[in-house]
């Protein structure tokens, strides 16, 4: 089962869960504050490889350059 973000519109805490993909927007009651005023949040990718950070976001070519110059993604 993955693991998803949520954020609490009441307190605005946030918070993960493990869940199914059946499960995963249905309502789940916030860690702190116990209301069901609460969404699923975007996950950001993040792994490392040699030290360096990779992340995968939105513009950044093919993520393996860090935004340099990169002849793979031609960025």
């Amino acid at each position: 089962m993955p693991i998803y973000e949520y954020v609490c519109e009441t307190c605005g805490c946030e918070f993960d869960a493990l869940r199914s993909f059946k499960d995963s927007d249905k309502p789940i009651a916030c860690k702190n504050c116990a209301s069901e005023q609460t969404h699923r949040k975007l996950s950001v990718f993040f792994a490392s490889s040699e030290g360096r950070a990779v992340t995968a976001t939105a513009g950044s070519g093919c993520g393996g350059c860090s935004g340099g110059n990169c002849g793979s993604c031609g960025h």
